[in-house]
């Protein structure tokens, strides 16, 4: 079983989740899906924006079969655009390799977090674990808690 920063942390925290190790090459969430033969819909992934003005980046977390929605998130954040970071930006920003990025992670490093609503609907999902070749399965409710990510609709099909 892979141990590190994010396994620590639920531990410390006493939050109930089971780690699933994946192949470290990077992998879609679509991918991943299929791997652990599950619904994409179960398998959330973290895409890192940029605001237009200057300003911490947000971290939206959306199921793996949906797109975010750059309008929607603009509007609830009230800033006038933003953007998807590229892989090097995101990279960079996080310093996280793209496939390994987890707002689990990056708590207290002032990101944003935005988590689509349509995770309401789950008990548990999949995130990343923090690293390529680890997801996370745990409870909606704990993400939410322990990340004080805010619950939007963020993302279409």
């Amino acid at each position: 079983m892979i141990t590190n920063n994010v396994t620590r942390l639920l531990d410390s925290k006493k939050i109930v989740y089971r780690s699933v190790e994946t192949p470290a090459e990077k992998l879609g969430a679509v991918e991943t899906a299929n791997y652990l033969k599950v619904p994409p819909s179960m398998i959330y992934k973290t895409i890192v924006l940029l605001r237009e003005k200057k300003g911490k980046s947000i971290l939206v977390v959306i199921p793996g079969d949906l797109r975010v929605d750059l309008k929607s998130v603009a509007a609830i954040l009230g800033e006038k655009k933003v953007t998807t970071a590229t892989e090097k930006e995101a990279e960079s920003l996080t310093a996280l390799k793209v496939g390994g990025i987890s707002a689990l992670s990056l708590l207290n490093r002032g990101f944003e977090i935005l988590l689509d609503e349509s995770s309401a609907n789950l008990e548990e999902f999949y995130v990343s674990g923090g690293m390529r070749g680890l997801m996370i399965r745990m409870r909606v409710e704990d993400f939410q808690s322990i990340t004080a990510a805010r619950m939007a609709p963020i993302a279409f099909g």
